[in-house]
């Protein structure tokens, strides 16, 4: 090793407990150099596992394989964390450097004939190797990873395949770029405090704390959220704010310039089409579809139009409440996209007598964090939480807390990013810097991160009932990836498939409105005093309210992601207008109302154009038919008790990717899910 790789500190162990990355010691240059120093050596383990002259076996050829890399893998999550959480312009540039280095190294090793050989070996003999559930499973997804990859095809073909995905995540990163750039450019400035009237004086606190933060003393800056709406879009009386704030969030990435995204998406879905030609699939959903529960296109389908038409006429309902409203006031004018959110609150306080935006000062970050999150934990699982001020991760922000288990015997770190910031892509998400795999002998480190808008100092931090519920979400991801117990890294934490992935954090929301849950976190900030109880039932009253809007959205959404990625390379060539597209594509599922967009439109639809999501973004609502099942489970059989939880983590949570997820579910419920709760909980049923 050089003299600057050892110094490098990305290329020896981190010395801090659980592995978590020595950040205080990583500076945006030792970075490439670890890449291409962790590239080596992974290209090394790899070929000489590729080259060995000995007859496959399970530990010659799997196990090799999955020891090999970790250098890379502790690189990469190092990196990728905070290229997600603190992108400055020194570390885009390096994602924007790395991306298609990346691409070219996985095609290497996937690729290689000579390692699919040897796994096809083991493959075709599985039926005569001693081997255990885990292991047998191992040989199964590596062999159809492996060939879904492209390491069947002849030579020209793995040829184009490496130019496509290399130009492929050139574009998504672009795709990533731009859109945190125009989010950011397009934060919605407000000369005056009168302009936000209905914002609660934390919601303005942070909005002046945001045009202090740009130079634009005395001012007021509305940062964008990744989604189609706003939080504040229910609180704002100006009807001329909210058409501001709408329309900004909606005018990204397709409004010319240099951060639009047109081009780049479409170019993306003719990539992708192209790709799935070359790998044998009619279009992307295709191939993305046939390994995952789901199985294919047409299932997703099934599900989304059988959802759409009911949850269409129950927004068109809203629609008609929405406009009894507005015509009842002083003056009466035809509703508009941005006014459902606000009028929808107007309806609920004269349907529910509950105005959601008055019970922040109920919902106190620390207190939902402490009391509400960890302590459903705490009871569900018996682990328990401590804050270690010591350690640190990538940014002055984020918290680490160690999770111990209700022996005493160590489980992992949990690290917290809450706030929102301009280096951040929008959106709330878990990830993994460290995963847990007996093989290597490593403990989970797991990442949360939101963006709630920071108050001004000595301000407390008030959530929306919404970002509670995003809070919970998240760390059900954050419970996954901490209680996966596996062998093989290949299978670690949330390594489950797409349209399963969901179903854990899901179900962690069912906490929320808990009462013993609720009681412990809904304290009032200044008084201390508890949500009151009639508050909780009407909350609770009116859990389905809105299902219309907020179910038709979600389908509009899923649906635009479905079609883009149906597409044949000829369809997809064919394709020049983003927007003609789009309202095509809604037409034909009867979800073109205008006052109910996309809860994602093409554009700015992150998940989908440079996340893990393509052809995947129904998994939400797939997942939710085991979520409230599961639910109903639970409620069923006593609720938040050790023994439910002990059951849950020992069938679900705990097995990781290590088993069909769908046997997994079949053995914690005993049989398969059914859809019924799922058109209960959404208002659809019949």
């Amino acid at each position: 090793m050089t003299d600057a790789a050892a110094s490098n500190p990305l290329l020896t162990p981190s010395p801090l407990p659980y592995g978590l990355s020595d950040y205080a010691r990583i500076r945006p240059e030792h970075y490439l150099p670890a890449f291409a120093h962790a590239f080596a050596a992974h290209r090394r383990e790899v070929d000489a596992i590729a080259a060995d002259e000995a007859t496959p076996t399970f530990e010659n050829t799997l196990v090799a394989l999955e020891r090999a890399g970790e250098l890379l893998d502790r690189v990469s999550r190092t990196f990728y964390t905070v290229a997600s959480a603190d992108a400055t312009p020194a570390i885009q540039e390096i994602e924007e450097t790395l991306a298609p280095l990346m691409a070219a190294h996985y095609d290497q090793v996937q690729l290689d004939p000579r390692l699919y050989r040897r796994i096809a070996t083991l493959h075709e003999r599985l039926g005569e190797l001693d081997l255990g559930p885990e292991e047998r499973y191992l040989v199964e997804r590596r062999h159809r990873e492996l060939t879904r990859a492209g390491a069947a095809l002849d030579e020209a073909g793995k040829e184009r395949l490496t130019a496509l995905n290399q130009r492929l995540s050139v574009l998504t990163t672009t795709f990533e770029k731009n859109l945190l750039a125009d989010t950011n450019e397009l934060a919605v400035v407000f000369d005056d405090a009168t302009e936000l009237d209905g914002l609660t004086p934390g919601e303005l606190s942070a909005t002046a704390q945001n045009a202090g933060d740009r130079g634009l003393d005395g001012k007021h800056v509305v940062t964008l959220t990744l989604f189609t709406g706003h939080p504040y879009l229910a609180s704002l009386t100006n009807r001329e704010s909210r058409r501001r704030l709408l329309e900004a969030s909606r005018a990204r990435g397709a409004r010319g310039g240099a951060h639009d995204n047109r081009e780049v998406l479409l170019e993306i879905v003719r990539l992708r089409a192209e790709r799935a030609a070359l790998l044998g699939y009619d279009s992307h959903a295709a191939y993305v579809t046939s390994d995952q529960t789901a199985g294919s296109p047409d299932a997703v389908r099934t599900i989304l139009r059988s959802l759409a038409a009911p949850a269409a006429a129950n927004a068109r309902r809203e629609q008609d409440a929405l406009q009894a409203i507005a015509d009842a006031g002083a003056e009466s004018f035809p509703v508009e996209a941005h006014d459902w959110a606000f009028l929808t609150e107007k309806v609920r306080q004269a349907e529910y007598d509950l105005d959601r935006a008055a019970l922040r000062p109920w919902f106190e970050a620390e207190r939902v964090l402490q009391d509400g999150v960890f302590r459903a934990a705490s009871l569900l699982y018996g682990v328990t939480f401590t804050e270690r001020p010591e350690l640190h991760a990538y940014h002055p922000g984020t918290r680490v807390f160690e999770v111990v288990e209700p022996g005493g015997d160590a489980l992992g770190l949990y690290v917290l990013d809450l706030y929102t910031r301009d280096t951040k892509r929008g959106g709330a998400w878990m990830n993994s810097l460290v995963t847990q795999s007996r093989l290597r002998g490593t403990s989970p480190v797991v990442v949360n991160n939101l963006n709630v808008p920071k108050p001004a100092p000595g301000e407390p931090t008030l959530l929306s009932l919404d970002e509670v519920t995003t809070l919970f979400h998240e760390f059900g991801h954050a419970l996954h990836g901490l209680f996966a117990r596996v062998t093989y890294p290949h299978f670690a934490g949330t390594a489950v498939f797409r349209d399963f992935v969901e179903f854990p954090s899901q179900v962690n929301e069912m906490w929320i409105l808990w009462p013993e849950i609720l009681a412990a976190y809904a304290r009032h900030v200044d008084t201390g005093e508890p949500l009151p109880a009639d508050v909780v039932e009407r909350l609770l009253a009116s859990e389905s309210f809105n299902q219309g809007f907020a179910t038709s959205e979600y389908l509009a959404a899923a649906w635009l992601d479905l079609a883009w990625h149906s597409l044949g390379a000829d369809e997809a060539d064919a394709v020049t207008d983003v927007a003609a597209f789009e309202a095509s594509v809604l037409a034909d599922i009867g979800l073109e109302n205008p006052l109910v967009p996309p809860r994602y439109s093409s554009a700015y639809f992150a998940h989908v154009f440079s996340g893990g999501y393509s052809a995947g973004y129904y998994s939400y609502i797939w997942s939710e038919v085991l979520d409230a099942d599961t639910v109903e489970w639970f409620r069923s059989n006593g609720g938040l008790t050790r023994a439910n939880g002990d059951r849950f983590r020992e069938l679900v949570l705990g097995v990781g990717g290590s088993k069909d997820p769908l046997q997994a579910y079949r053995e914690f419920r005993g049989r398969d899910a059914a859809i019924e709760p799922l058109l209960k909980r959404r208002g659809l049923a019949g």
